[in-house]
């Protein structure tokens, strides 16, 4: 399996058929580059690596997000991240380490948003 296939693989596990065939629905000329490089680059090469497990990836992508403040893909990896078993309380102590290492309005944004993809 090439880097771009397990890429596509990892990425189904984590977000659902459903988000991947959305995506290939709007793939256009324009947005097809980025998605071909996230695909190959992010998920096959640097999710596909087992040094770390998807849990610890995904607490640790939580933690960067939360501290740049991109909620839409915060949101998408909280849910990711319960799928590859990350715990409520793990998410919630990410926010907190993030609150103290990257300022409290990040810390509290993030678990706003956490608490809401937790509960549904």
């Amino acid at each position: 399996m090439n880097a771009a296939e397990k890429g596509r693989s990892i990425q189904v596990d984590m977000f659902g058929d459903d988000m991947m065939a959305r995506r290939a629905e709007t793939t256009t000329p324009f947005n097809k580059r980025i998605r071909d490089l996230i695909e190959t680059y992010c998920f096959g090469e640097v999710w596909g690596d087992e040094t770390l497990t998807k849990r610890e990836r995904s607490l640790l992508v939580m933690a960067i997000l939360a501290t740049l403040g991109r909620t839409p893909q915060l949101r998408l990896h909280i849910g990711a991240g319960i799928t590859n078993g990350c715990t409520a309380e793990e998410i919630r102590e990410v926010m907190a380490q993030v609150a103290i290492y990257a300022g409290i309005p990040a810390g509290v944004e993030g678990t706003e948003i956490a608490e809401g993809v937790i509960k549904g």
